[in-house]
């Protein structure tokens, strides 16, 4: 909690809670970079699933990753932000917590597919079950860190 009172004192979060229309814009580009992220991940992760047929995973695939990861950095950083208004606030919020452990359970995933299959899938255009697997669990995390953050201004 020592942590995110600092975080609230900053010169950040003074000038963010000092301007709403600068606030307005960075929550609007969050929303944003989010609709990059899963607009990137979600088709990619279908792709894998065969359940989207199309370009082969060996094209589309490094480029939707890479979409994904610039989605997923600015989600981030602009997230960091936000966060950092009402840092111990969001800290007590439930919804809040669930979105970082769902958030921190996604990135793992995101690490084990690209250590167990990701090179693999990209050689060949073939997902085994295990990527396949991983694939699944990608669209699922996802979108539930998606409804945990929905989730927050509700509680």
């Amino acid at each position: 909690m020592e942590f995110a009172a600092w975080i609230e004192a900053s010169s950040l979060a003074r000038v963010l809670r000092g301007s709403g229309s600068l606030y307005m814009v960075l929550n609007a580009t969050h929303i944003l970079t989010i609709g990059l992220l899963l607009g990137a991940i979600l088709p990619l992760d279908l792709r894998i699933l065969g359940v989207l047929r199309g370009p082969p995973l060996q094209v589309i695939g490094p480029f939707l990753s890479r979409m994904a990861g610039a989605g997923l950095g600015l989600a981030m950083l602009t997230g960091f932000c936000l966060w950092s208004v009402s840092a111990t606030e969001y800290l007590g919020n439930a919804a809040f917590r669930w979105k970082m452990v769902l958030l921190a359970t996604a990135l793992s995933n995101v690490v084990l597919l690209h250590r167990l299959g990701w090179h693999r899938v990209i050689a060949t255009g073939v997902a085994d079950t295990a990527t396949r697997m991983l694939a699944a669990a990608s669209a699922l995390l996802w979108l539930s860190v998606l409804l945990a953050g929905r989730w927050i201004g509700f509680l």
